[in-house]
Parts: structure tokens; sequence; C-alpha cells
């Protein structure tokens, strides 16, 4: 398995539950120290695990990582794409290079990966799961290039499924809800600044662990999509039917919230 973006977080725990259940993964990160420490401690464990400092966004650091599973392993059967920027600003206060920025760490960050690991994916009738987020299901204020990316990577996953029909290849989309994060988590701001996410209420958060059992499962299973939280599937279901009011709880909670934590 490969899973971008597992130096740290939800990536970090959902390799960690992969080799818990016997997969050899190939860590990723782009900060060669955090990868590293992450890759030792998965080695004290007795995992079976390599790594690879990689750029997702650029296709040539995408072919090394994917042949760093097969220099490795000798195959490829999982490709998680989880490496992602997120952001809080406005769409009115961005710069239009922090747009593209966080755009194509989503967009390119899945695309690139998995182009440079299909033909083994191919071979192995594989696994393929794109992580998504609930704000890819009902846009969200702050948050315009983030859900854009992650509604994107939605229907990519869903026109590969038509594409692809006959490799075998899973297809499929985990929409993450609100998550514990680690402690220097941070997104960019307007101007590509990293700042701390906004204040969210503990009640409506998983922790990453919990999450990286749903990915599992999600992967077993073979599904074409999962949302996760109570509050995902809520979204799902006033984004489908209720649209307006599903509109007016996002800008109601969004207003209430930034008046708290500013």
């Amino acid at each position: 398995a490969v899973v971008t973006g597992s130096e740290s977080g939800i990536g970090r725990e959902t390799a960690r539950a992969l080799c818990e259940n016997g997969a050899a993964v190939v860590l990723n990160g782009r900060n060669a120290e955090r990868l590293e420490h992450t890759r030792q401690l998965f080695v004290n464990a007795g995992y079976a695990v390599a790594s690879c400092r990689a750029d997702v966004t650029d296709y040539a650091d995408c072919e090394r990582l994917v042949n760093t599973a097969i220099e490795e392993f000798g195959r490829l059967d999982i490709l998680i794409t989880n490496a992602s920027i997120s952001m809080r600003a406005y769409f009115a206060d961005m710069q239009p290079e922090v747009f593209r920025q966080v755009l194509d760490s989503n967009v390119y960050g899945t695309v690139y990966p998995l182009k440079a690991a299909l033909p083994h994916l191919t071979r192995s009738r594989g696994s393929v799961t794109f992580i998504s987020s609930i704000s890819a299901l009902n846009g969200m204020p702050s948050g315009s290039a983030y859900c854009a990316g992650k509604a994107a990577i939605s229907n990519l996953a869903h026109t590969l499924r038509l594409e692809l029909a006959d490799t075998g290849i899973h297809f499929g989309v985990v929409h993450i809800g609100f998550t514990q994060n680690d402690a220097d988590k941070r997104v960019l701001d307007a101007t590509g600044q990293p700042v701390e996410i906004a204040h969210r209420p503990p009640r409506w958060q998983k922790t990453q662990v919990e999450v990286a059992v749903i990915i599992l499962g999600h992967i077993r299973r073979r599904r074409q999509r999962t949302v996760i939280s109570a509050l995902g599937r809520l979204i799902v279901l006033l984004h489908t039917w209720f649209p307006r009011l599903g509109d007016w709880i996002v800008l109601t909670t969004t207003r209430r919230l930034r008046h708290f934590y500013e």
C-alpha cells in the first residue's frame, strides 16, 4: 500500500492500521525529519514499511514514490491519496497563487500518484481511495479552493469507475468530517501563510484512529463512497432534499463560530 501524506495525522494512522492488518506500506511526506521519525516508529513496532519523501504535485516525485513500492515490496495493491493542503480564507481576500496552490495539492496531488500507479494497480486489480471531505458535499465558507478540489476528486472517481470498469480496480471516495488534528497542524490563509485551524467544537470531532479504522473498512468492502460522521450524513440529506435549509444552517453556524473564534 502507498499512503500519501502519511508522515503525520490521518495518513499516519491509516498507514498504521494497514500495517497492523498485515500490509506492507510506503510512507510519504515532504518533511524529511517527520517522515523519518514516523518510519522509525513503524520499524520499531515490527511493521513492513518503507518511506519516500515526495511532493505529490510533482509527477516525477510520484513516479519515485510508486517505484519505491515496487522496488521494496514487488507490487502495489492499494493507493490512498490522502496528502493535501487546506485553507482558512475568504475567496475575495485570497491571492490567486494561494488558490492555485490549494487546488493543485488536492487535484494534482490525487491525479499524479494515481497516474504513476495505474499500470501496477491494473495488474493487481487493486484498490484506490481518494480522501475527500464533507466540505465537498456542500460548500463551506472560507474554504473555496479546498471545497472545489475535494469535489473535483469525487467526480474524478466516478468517471474512472466508468472508464476503467474492465480493469477490476476499485475506486472509492471517503468524505472525512471534523477530525482531531496534530497540535502543529496548519492551514493557509489568504496570503499563503500557515495559520491555526478554525475552532471546532470537540463533540463534533472523531479521533484520527477512528477515521483510520473507517477508511480500512471502506477498502475491505471496496465501497464507492463512505461519508464519515452523522454530521456528514446530515449534510448529504440536506444537500439532496433541502438545499436551501442546508445553506441556511451552514451560514448560521459559520457566523456563530466565527464570532466565537474572533
